[in-house]
């Protein structure tokens, strides 16, 4: 990368992460996404054994963004804005600890960012079940789940855009 000073990473768990990335690829100042698995304890873990259920990780995106074009406070903004925060462990028909809603933060600001947001969705009525963990390793999934919309042409059924914050 050219200035990585420049360049921040985020690491978010909203469910399915192709219907993530397919809304979360395109803002302006998104530089690269990959999806894939973490915040579980098996290393380098695959497709099928996330689905089961056992490694504890979350299909995840990580996001590697240019700062002087996008914060990481628009970006949460964005992820609370794609998903049913409200539900754990679930995101419409798909169910299971990996596709719940969380905050991988990589650094004391990012999680004092993503705290502030949480209480402000708090104050504002919402049942905020998103989680905040320490990011972990991150494990990037098999090739053909990234950019997974883009390669097949079928649309995200469980994603959607909100408002939220447009009266804020």
């Amino acid at each position: 990368m050219k200035n990585e000073k420049k360049y921040d990473k985020a690491i978010l768990a909203a469910g399915c992460f192709w219907g993530v990335e397919d809304l979360l690829k395109n803002y302006e100042g998104i530089i690269d996404t990959r999806v894939g698995y973490t915040g579980g304890k098996t290393p380098n873990p695959t497709y099928e054994q996330v689905c089961y259920g056992f490694t504890g990780h979350a299909e995840a995106i990580e996001l590697i963004y240019d700062k002087e074009k996008i914060t990481y406070e628009q970006i949460l903004k964005i992820f609370f804005d794609i998903h049913d925060f409200t539900q754990i462990n679930r995101q419409g028909v798909d169910i299971g600890e990996q596709y719940r809603s969380s905050i991988f933060y990589i650094n004391e600001e990012q999680k004092q960012i993503a705290e502030n947001i949480i209480s402000f969705l708090k104050k504002k009525g919402y049942d905020v079940a998103t989680k905040l963990e320490k990011a972990k390793e991150f494990w990037q999934a098999e090739d053909y789940h990234q950019k997974y919309y883009e390669k097949t042409g079928k649309k995200s059924y469980c994603h959607y855009k909100r408002n939220i914050f447009k009266d804020e």
